[in-house]
């Protein structure tokens, strides 16, 4: 993790617990895979427009992570950008007349990512979270927790609000 230490070590001490949280959260996992962990992280950088994150953790993630994770992470974060906007506006407004009409919006890569689906949904619901969109979170942690765990969608959350907090205090 040569990338992300040298980013930690220019964390200053009122960030010290960021610093501590963002070596934590990418090495002790004991729900998701590296695979998963690596990937959420990339997509949650890619997500908030961080390219010293990105950059570090595309470096750092090595053989941990393919290329198809690495394509699957920013492509989840591409269409989480526009699903988020898009539902959030549909559900903030709150009328039903929006809600029956077709969002004729292209994600065929949500239902056939390039690796699996698990993977491309916590990728999907780091971005949720990151953006605040509750029907997009609603509907995110309901495909997971039918496919995998609740402590699986814990551990995306805690890695996207790490690579949040990161972003502000090396800003």
């Amino acid at each position: 993790m040569d990338n992300i230490n040298a980013l930690r070590s220019q964390m200053t001490d009122p960030v010290k617990d960021i610093k501590l949280n963002l070596s934590s959260v990418l090495t002790q996992s004991q729900t998701l895979s590296a695979e998963e962990t690596w990937a959420v992280a990339l997509c949650s950088a890619y997500f908030i427009q961080d390219e010293k994150l990105v950059a570090a953790i595309d470096a750092d993630a090595g053989e941990a992570l393919s290329v198809e994770a690495r394509e699957d992470a920013k492509a989840a974060a591409a269409i989480m950008a526009m699903n988020t906007v898009y539902y959030r506006f549909r559900h903030m407004v709150g009328k039903e007349s929006y809600s029956q009409m077709r969002a004729g919006l292209r994600m065929n890569r949500m239902t056939s990512p390039a690796t699996n689906t698990a993977l491309f949904e916590l990728c999907s619901m780091a971005c949720a979270v990151l953006e605040g969109c509750e029907l997009c979170v609603q509907s995110h942690e309901a495909k997971l927790t039918a496919e995998l765990s609740e402590n699986h969608v814990h551990e995306a959350v805690r890695i996207a609000a790490v690579i949040k907090g990161a972003s502000v205090a090396l800003s």
